[in-house]
Formats: structure tokens, C-alpha cells, sequence
């Protein structure tokens, strides 16, 4: 069984340039879309971004996150969604 997950990331501002925060799952695609821009607004923020990702949360397999859209400052490598 197949489900996509939806997720708004944001990013904090470090000494050493940003951070992923804490991550929120969302109910929908444009959910999280609406509450990255939130985030990305937020001042200790320095942007963030949403993201989809399918999978079998029984067997464990997900596939690689697929970026909706980012707002503001994030890292240009994302292999660890």
C-alpha cells in the first residue's frame, strides 16, 4: 500500500549557514506549500521549502522527496530528505 506523505521543512540560520528544523506533515499538497511560506517567513528562519515523498510504511521503501517549492535560503544539496 502506497501513500505520499506531504511535509513543509524549515530551514534555521546557523554560524555555519542553515539547518533543517523541525519538519511538519501536512494533509495535503497545498497545505504544505502554504505553511513553508509561513515558515519561511518566521524570523529565525532563513526559508524552507515542501516536499512530497511515496512509500510502503509497512515494508519501510520510500522513494526520494520530490521538492513542491522553496521559499528563501536552503542548502543546494538535499539528499538526506
Amino acid at each position: 500500500m502506497s501513500v505520499t506523505y506531504y511535509v513543509a521543512l524549515p530551514f534555521i540560520r546557523t554560524e555555519d549557514g542553515v539547518a533543517a528544523g523541525q519538519a511538519q506533515e501536512m494533509p495535503s499538497e497545498h497545505a504544505a506549500i502554504r505553511r513553508a511560506e509561513a515558515m519561511s517567513r518566521e524570523p529565525a528562519n532563513a526559508g524552507a521549502l515542501a516536499f512530497k515523498r511515496n512509500g510502503d510504511p509497512n515494508m519501510g521503501n520510500f522513494s526520494d522527496a520530490v521538492i513542491v517549492k522553496s521559499f528563501g535560503t536552503v542548502p543546494d544539496n538535499l539528499d538526506e530528505l
